[in-house]
Formats: structure tokens, sequence, C-alpha cells
């Protein structure tokens, strides 16, 4: 008979690096710097993922941001989170309770918490399998909710350097593509115009100027994309978690968005509740996995404020995303990077504007092992 407190045996390390074209036409100056994902610089995609082995030969899939933070990652995953989860009950809150513990003298964000983002979805998804549903029914259980097989999403652009005529072009590419929703990362009213008048009036558009102005900055912004109705701006001020600023924002404009850089689960929870933002986005490979999902979900539930997760991923942070989504109801789509992948990983690697997911336990992230195996730039084992 199994026992009823599994614990992690073993914890695998894998970092891929995977090509894609952004089907730029052209090069030119950017408004944002060369570590934002969304860059031009950025020709490969790289995913941390974690395999943690269970002592009752369960596998569990997580993926840690990300990015050119990976060092850093992979570092805090190899020398500290990994070791520190051997022979630990595999039980997310139980775990979630010892390491935030533990590691609370390493700060609420950055690469230690990322790397817990990473071991508590992997947990979730052993926690699921255990249970024999997917993962969004295990998410909806603990929301109180239903949970779809079928999620809608919205197209993530990348930056096209402000170019009006470069942005329709890829809005109209897009649109091709099935999408009906669509995400810049554009800080300029001629931009978001040529966007605008693109995708018709009815259109979901939003803008991500990764934290591009001031608050004055900011307050100008507004004004000036009024006449494009956005459905959100997001990260509008630098620093990111100038909470003062955004309800100041928010409150004149009810369009901000933010989360993705929220300083932990506390600090996502206070932007919701100061005001600072309409629409929360936190990152699940980010801000503690899913159990930190959950809290902050409850939270703006209560007030009535949408949670949409920020998703940047193709590796496990991808399919716990999509999951996620899945039991937040129809109104909210997971955001899709709009990038052409001349190979894909796994079954929910690529743009789509509907996806279905898969019946099967837990995450469901299944590889293409000859993928997987010819983009693994390393590997380790801990345990």
């Amino acid at each position: 008979m199994l026992s009823p407190h599994p614990v992690v045996a073993r914890v695998e390390l894998l970092l891929t690096s995977m090509p894609f074209s952004a089907e730029r036409r052209l090069t030119s100056d950017e408004s944002i710097d060369e570590y934002n994902a969304s860059s031009q610089s950025f020709t490969h995609m790289e995913s941390l993922m974690v395999k943690v082995h269970d002592s009752q030969g369960r596998v569990g899939w997580g993926e840690a941001f990300g990015h050119r933070s990976n060092p850093a990652s992979w570092a805090a995953l190899e020398s500290t989170v990994g070791p520190f989860a051997l022979g630990r009950n595999t039980d997310p809150t139980a775990f979630r309770r010892e390491a935030e513990y533990a590691f609370h003298a390493f700060g609420r964000t950055g690469p230690v918490h990322f790397a817990l983002s990473a071991m508590d979805t992997a947990l979730w998804d052993l926690a699921a399998q255990a249970q024999g549903k997917p993962l969004r029914r295990l998410i909806a259980e603990e929301l109180e909710t239903g949970a779809a097989d079928r999620i809608s999403c919205y197209a993530s652009l990348v930056h096209y350097g402000e170019e009006p005529q470069e942005v329709a072009h890829h809005i109209c590419r897009a649109q091709q593509s099935g999408f009906g929703s669509f995400k810049l990362h554009e800080s300029t009213p001629e931009a978001v115009g040529a966007a605008r008048l693109q995708a018709g009036p009815d259109a979901a558009l939003m803008t991500d100027v990764n934290c591009h102005w001031d608050e004055a900055g900011a307050a100008q912004a507004l004004e000036e994309f009024l006449p494009y109705d956005l459905h959100w701006l997001e990260e509008p001020v630098f620093p990111p978690d100038d909470s003062s600023a955004l309800v100041r924002l928010n409150v004149s404009s009810g369009r901000i968005a933010a989360g993705e850089n929220a300083s932990g689960t506390l600090g996502m929870i206070h932007q919701i509740e100061s005001g600072a933002v309409s629409f929360a986005q936190p990152s699940v490979g980010k801000i503690g996995g899913i159990s930190a999902m959950l809290e902050v979900i409850r939270t703006a539930r209560a007030l009535d404020v949408p949670v949409v997760p920020h998703c940047f991923y193709y590796g496990p942070a991808l399919n716990a995303s999509a999951e996620i989504v899945a039991a937040l109801g129809p109104e909210v789509q997971l955001e899709a990077p709009f990038l052409t992948w001349p190979q894909r990983l796994h079954q929910l690697h690529g743009p789509a504007p509907v996806i279905k997911l898969s019946d099967g336990p837990g995450l469901n992230f299944v590889t293409d092992e000859m993928v997987l195996a010819e983009h693994l730039v390393r590997s380790a084992t801990i345990g």
C-alpha cells in the first residue's frame, strides 16, 4: 500500500534553448533594453525546468523564470533549493511553509524565489497526479470554481521599434492566425494607433511598456492613448513597485495592469488591496508557483480585480498558466507569445487562439524527447 506521505527523492534540472523567429521585416532602434525578452536581441528562448521525482515513482514538472537570469536561477536550484527539497514532504502547503521560512532572509523575489516557484509548481503537479485529476480540477476545487477544458488566448507581440506600419503588419498576421485580442510592447501613440486601426474598434488591445516612464510620463501617455481605448496599460512606471504612483494612475484611468515584477505574494496583494491595479498579472515562475497564485487569486476575487497570469514561457510554466486560466472563467485569456517556432517541445508549445487541455492527471507536460535532447544546454541531478 502506498504511503500517504511521499517525499522528494530526486530533483533534475534541465536548461533548454530553442530558436524562434518574430518574423520582423526590419530592425531599428528600440525603446526597450536588450534584457527584455521581446527585444530584437533575442533569437532563442531558454527554459529552466525542474523534474521532481517522489518516493512513489511519480514525476512532477516546474519552471523557474528565466531568460537571461537563468545562470542565477540555476545556481539557486542546484546549490540551495534543490538540496533543501530532498527528503521533504511533497505536500505543496507543507513544503511552502518550510521553504519560505528557511529562505526568508534571501528576499521576497529574485533567483531563490524563482527556484521555489519551480519547485512549488512541480509539487502541485505531483499532488494532482496522486488524485488522478488534471491540475486545473484541483485548482478549481481550491477556488470553488469550475474548470474549462478549452481556453482562449491573446496574441502577445514582441517589440517592433515603435514602427507603425510594422506593428499593423504583425497585428494583421495575428488576425490571420485567428487571434482577436492583442498585446503590444510599444509605447508611442503612433504605434498604438496603428495597432488599433488594424485590430478594429472592438478588439481587446493592450500594451506592455516595461516600466518605460515616471509617473508624469505615464499620466501623459494615458491621455495620449485615450482615443485608442486600451484595455490595459501594463507596467507603466519605474520602479515597478511604486504602488503610490500606480494608485494615482489607476484611480484616474482604471486601466493599470501590473504584477509580473511584484515583490512576492505580499507585494502583489498590496498592489491589489491598495487599488494600484485594475488587472493583476502575477507570473507563476516568479511569484511562488501555484500556491502563491492561489493566494493572489483569492484576494483579487474578494476585491473584484481580474487576475490575468503573465506568461512568456514555453516550458512547464506555460502549462501551469493554462491550467490556472482554465479555472478563472471564460473572460480570462492566456497570454500566447506570438512567435514562430521551427520545432515544438510539447503539445501546447506555439501560439494558438484556442487550446484544448489534456484530460490526463497533473500538469500534463509531456516533452518530445528528441526535441528536448537537441536543445538541451545543461542538465544536473540532485539526490
